[in-house]
């Protein structure tokens, strides 16, 4: 009977010990649950701000960069004016958008406010990142421990500022020098160039967007590395590789034969590598500095 009484005992601290395991699995599907509701009502607010102000968003942040006078266009006319005073050979309006038109149409009977409301919410998605980020930050913090919580701690700052560093490279430097070229590219004079209102935007939002998530690579490289996955001699000894991925991916984004051209996209693709070698490295020293406590205790 005793015996009988127990396994009873015991079975009954099991199944509630079960029950805890499964109240916690819940309780964090809830907590994630709450991080995805907030995160939502944050976008759709920022979404409703951008339709509620989106002819000053339109004409003075979307539409920019196929204007003249953009700044990408004037610095570019800079350069140009540059380099001709270093080399005459060069013509400085080779580098000027040269008031070229570009001419948006809509064919659809609702496509103007499809696109502005698409817009509004690609707009309030692109602007909620770095709370986005926050939440993501407040979901997996409770997970770590209190080490690996001070190295991380400013993982909402850094993640937030790369993206827009990248976000701010995809609109004043690949839109525009992809706007420059796709204008006044021509296969035939009979044919006039016409573009979709949907196609400009969805393709700056995108290079725009990419781009954004490209300059993450340091994050991917701090995770990893701290993972124990890279090594800052892997990368320093496959930097030859990464100097031709990133000749590629400047070819690929810019659609420009112009070698400057290219060049002006590779050079901070390049830095950024660079960078990421140095997050890796500094990661490598401080998990070595650890393990040498450790070996001292």
């Amino acid at each position: 009977m005793s015996n009988f009484g127990s396994r009873l005992v015991n079975s009954i601290k099991e199944k509630g010990k079960k029950m805890e395991g499964e109240m916690s699995f819940f309780e964090h599907l809830e907590a994630l649950r709450w991080h995805l509701i907030r995160s939502v009502v944050v976008i759709l607010l920022l979404a409703i701000f951008s339709f509620a102000y989106y002819d000053t968003l339109f004409n003075g942040v979307i539409m920019a960069p196929t204007k003249s006078d953009f700044w990408t266009y004037r610095m570019m006319c800079k350069m140009g004016e540059f380099f001709h005073s270093l080399m005459s050979v060069i013509d400085p309006k080779d580098f000027c958008f040269q008031n070229k038109a570009v001419h948006l149409i809509n064919t659809e009977l609702a496509g103007q406010f499809n696109l502005q409301f698409n817009s509004s919410i690609m707009l309030g998605m692109i602007l909620g990142i770095p709370y986005i980020l926050f939440e993501v930050w407040r979901f997996i913090r409770p997970a770590l421990h209190d080490k690996e919580r001070k190295a991380a701690s400013g993982f909402v700052f850094y993640s937030s500022s790369l993206f827009i560093m990248g976000v701010m490279f995809g609109y004043y430097i690949i839109t525009p020098l992809s706007v420059r070229f796709f204008v006044g590219y021509k296969i035939s004079d009979s044919i006039e160039n016409l573009f979709s209102i949907d196609s400009f935007i969805s393709s700056e939002t995108w290079l725009t967007l990419l781009t954004g998530l490209v300059f993450q690579l340091p994050i991917l490289v701090y995770v990893l590395s701290s993972l124990g996955i890279l090594t800052p001699k892997f990368m320093r000894d496959k930097r030859r590789y990464a100097v031709i991925i990133v000749l590629l991916l400047a070819a690929l984004i810019t659609p420009s034969p112009d070698a400057l051209t290219m060049m002006v996209v590779a050079m901070p693709l390049y830095v950024l590598f660079e960078f990421s070698i140095f997050v890796s490295a500094l990661v490598h020293r401080r998990k070595a500095k650890k393990s040498d406590e450790l070996m001292v205790m």
